[in-house]
C-alpha cells in the first residue's frame, strides 16, 4: 500500500499557498455544516503534489477520519480506465475504432432505432448504420440509462429491470445482452447521450482479450501503473480504509446509504462504474494521461493515442450542451465542453461555467468525486468524498474556480 504525499511547497511550482488555504476553508464549511462527511483534495503541478488536504470523517458513526490512504468508490471515474484498456487493444490491432460492436458481441447484430410512440405503441426501424466501438467510447451509440426519464427508451430499460444498469442476478455478459435487446434512442454517431455504453465496452474487452475485465485491468493497467489499491473489490486488509457512502437528505444533510458491494469479487464487473481506488491510484492514472501514455518507464499508450482520447470527438465538433443532455452526476457545466474517448474535454474556455483551460480533460463520479488534467497549466487535480446528492451539490465549479485562483504563473 502506497499513499499520496505532498512533495513540494506550492510556491515552488507557481501556486499561491494562501489561495489554497481559502480552498480548504471553503470545503471545510461543507463538513462543518453536515453536507459532506469529509473529503480529500490534491493539486499537483508538473506531476509533483503541491497541495494535499484531508478533512472530516470517512465513517461518521465510527468517528474515523479521512486519511491519505482512504479508499473511495470512484463510480464513473472507472470509465476513463476502461477507455484506456480498450485503446490498448486498438493499438495492438486486436480491436478497431471502426469495428461494428456486433463483430465482437453478436447480440448487437440487428440494431433497431426508436422512431415514435411510447409504451405498447412504441415503433422502431432498423438502424441505418451499426454502432461502432468509437460510439461506445464517445457515448454516441444510442444507448441510455434507466434512471433518465426523458425518452420512451429510458422506460424500456426500466421495464427490462435495468434500473441500476445491471440485470438483477446477472453478470456483465448477461446484462450487455439485455441492453442489446432494446432499441437505440437515435442513429449511432449522430447524438450524444451519457449511457451504459462503457459497460458494453467492458464486455468487448473481455471477449477480445479472453480475460475477465478485472483480470485484464489488474494485469495490463493497474499493476503496471502501480495502482496498488485500485480494483473491483476490497480485501479484508483494505476494508478498514474504505469510506462509508452517504446520500443527501431532503433537509440538505447526509445519511448512510448502500453502495457498491465491494466485499468479495462482484458478479457484475462494471467498466462503467465499478471501481474503488485511493487518491494515490487516481494520481497515478492522471499522471499516465498527463505524460501522454507513459509513467515511470511503463508505456501503455502512444502519445498520439492519448492526444486523440483527450480531443473532442462529438459530431460536428459540438459541445455537450448542443445535445440537450447532461451527465447524471452533473459535470460542471456542459457549455464549451466536448467529449473525447471516456473523458470530457474543454473546447471553449470562454463558455464554460467554471474557469477551465483549453484542452482540460477529466471526469467525475456520482459520489461527488472528480479529477481533471489541465495540459496548458501542467496541472492535475482530484477531489474525493462519498456523497450521492439528490441534485447537484455544486462543488465542482467552486473547486475549479479556487484552483485557478491559486495559479500564479
Amino acid at each position: 500500500m502506497t499513499q499520496l504525499r505532498q512533495e513540494v511547497d506550492p510556491g515552488e511550482v507557481g501556486l499561491d499557498a494562501k489561495a489554497l488555504d481559502r480552498l480548504d476553508q471553503h470545503f471545510a464549511h461543507y463538513v462543518d455544516d453536515g453536507r459532506l462527511p469529509g473529503y480529500l483534495v490534491a493539486v499537483a503541478r508538473g506531476g509533483r503534489v503541491a497541495h494535499l488536504t484531508t478533512h472530516g470523517l470517512r465513517d461518521v458513526a465510527a468517528g474515523l477520519p479521512v486519511e491519505a490512504d482512504t479508499l473511495w468508490r470512484i463510480y464513473s471515474m472507472t470509465k476513463p480506465v476502461t477507455s484506456v484498456a480498450a485503446l490498448m487493444l486498438v493499438e495492438e490491432g486486436r480491436l478497431s475504432l471502426d469495428d461494428p460492436v456486433a463483430r465482437h458481441l453478436p447480440a448487437f447484430s440487428d440494431p433497431q432505432v426508436y422512431e415514435s410512440g411510447s409504451g405498447a405503441g412504441l415503433r422502431t426501424r432498423p438502424a441505418a448504420q451499426p454502432p461502432l466501438i468509437r460510439h461506445l467510447l464517445t457515448h454516441t451509440a444510442g444507448l441510455t440509462f434507466a434512471f433518465y426519464h426523458n425518452h420512451p427508451v429510458d422506460a424500456l430499460y426500466r421495464e427490462a429491470g435495468l434500473d441500476s444498469a445491471v440485470l438483477p442476478g446477472s453478470d456483465l455478459a448477461g446484462t450487455v445482452d439485455a441492453y442489446a435487446r432494446l432499441p437505440l434512442q437515435f442513429e449511432p454517431g449522430t447524438q450524444w447521450n451519457y449511457s451504459v455504453a462503457t459497460n458494453v465496452l467492458g464486455r468487448v474487452i473481455e471477449v477480445v482479450s479472453g480475460q475477465p475485465l478485472d483480470v485484464f485491468f489488474a494485469e495490463r493497467v493497474l499493476g503496471p501503473l502501480g495502482m496498488t489499491d485500485a480494483g473491483f473489490c476490497v480485501t479484508d486488509e483494505q476494508a478498514p480504509r474504505l469510506s462509508e457512502l452517504y446520500g443527501e437528505t431532503d433537509a440538505g444533510g447526509i445519511e448512510p446509504i448502500a453502495g457498491l458491494p465491494l466485499r468479495g469479487r462482484p458478479r457484475f464487473l462494471s467498466g462503467s462504474g465499478g471501481m474503488v481506488a485511493s487518491a494515490y491510484d487516481v494520481h497515478r492514472f492522471m499522471e499516465l494521461l498527463r505524460r501522454r501514455g507513459e509513467l515511470d518507464g511503463v508505456r501503455l499508450l502512444a502519445p498520439e493515442t492519448v492526444d486523440r482520447m483527450t480531443r473532442n470527438q462529438l459530431p460536428g465538433g459540438a459541445d455537450l450542451r448542443a445535445f440537450g443532455s447532461r451527465p447524471a452526476h452533473d459535470e460542471p457545466g456542459n457549455d464549451g465542453v466536448g467529449f473525447g474517448f471516456g473523458v470530457s474535454v474543454v473546447i471553449d474556455p470562454d463558455r464554460t461555467q467554471a474557469p477551465s483551460g483549453l484542452g482540460t480533460f477529466g471526469w467525475s463520479g456520482v459520489a461527488t468525486t472528480t479529477f481533471w488534467v489541465d495540459p496548458g497549466r501542467d496541472l492535475t487535480v482530484q477531489f474525493m468524498t462519498q456523497v450521492r446528492p439528490k441534485s447537484s451539490l455544486r462543488l465542482f465549479p467552486d473547486l475549479k474556480r479556487m484552483v485557478h485562483e491559486a495559479v500564479t504563473d
